[in-house]
């Protein structure tokens, strides 16, 4: 019998839906660091990534017995990060830290500039809310993409759709992308 860590995610996250938690460990350390990847790439910053990765796997580990389909684990579990990295990227608010060169009386790098800040913060939130204006599987598609830096037959197998879709769902994602964006440039 081959041991449990050579199982597909099918098994796995039937296993961990049922209570096995030996499961459910594989199923991390299989997608941790492509979770991470993402979720830092989202960010942009390493300071929140394993708060926003182990929120994800703490709501996967409580919401897997509701997966309809398990052989979709990994997808479904870059879901659940991205909205976790979303929610952390909406909650931000710009504030001065304790060990920030303005509190120490230096002057602030250009790069941290009240209106260098006020500029980035801006961009990120128009970003942020032209995706969140996109349909589910362009929004989906785009950052697996964009962000995970997905192939378009990796996007395809995770979605469970035709590369043509794929292709024609990215395209229309980055061409609202654009437009909408089209401001900041």
């Amino acid at each position: 019998m081959a041991p449990i860590s050579d199982a597909d995610d099918r098994t796995l996250a039937g296993r961990a839906a049922d209570g096995d938690v030996r499961a459910f460990e594989i199923l991390v350390r299989r997608y941790a660091g492509l979770m991470r990847g993402y979720a830092g790439r989202m960010l942009q910053s390493t300071d929140e990534v394993d708060d926003v990765v182990q929120a994800a796997f703490i709501t996967a580990w409580q919401q897997l017995p509701n997966l309809a389909d398990p052989s979709v684990v990994k997808s479904w579990m870059m879901r659940i990060v991205n909205r976790k990295a979303l929610d952390r990227i909406r909650a931000r608010h710009p504030h001065d830290e304790l060990g920030s060169p303005a509190s120490r009386g230096l002057p602030a790098p250009v790069q941290h500039s009240p209106e260098a800040v006020a500029e980035h913060h801006a961009v990120r939130s128009a970003l942020s809310q032209v995706l969140a204006g996109l349909p589910e599987q362009q929004r989906q598609c785009w950052l697996m993409k964009e962000v995970a830096g997905y192939s378009y037959d990796d996007i395809a197998d995770e979605l469970g759709l035709p590369v043509s879709t794929v292709r024609g769902l990215l395209s229309r994602a980055r061409k609202r992308v654009i437009s909408e964006m089209e401001a900041w440039r």
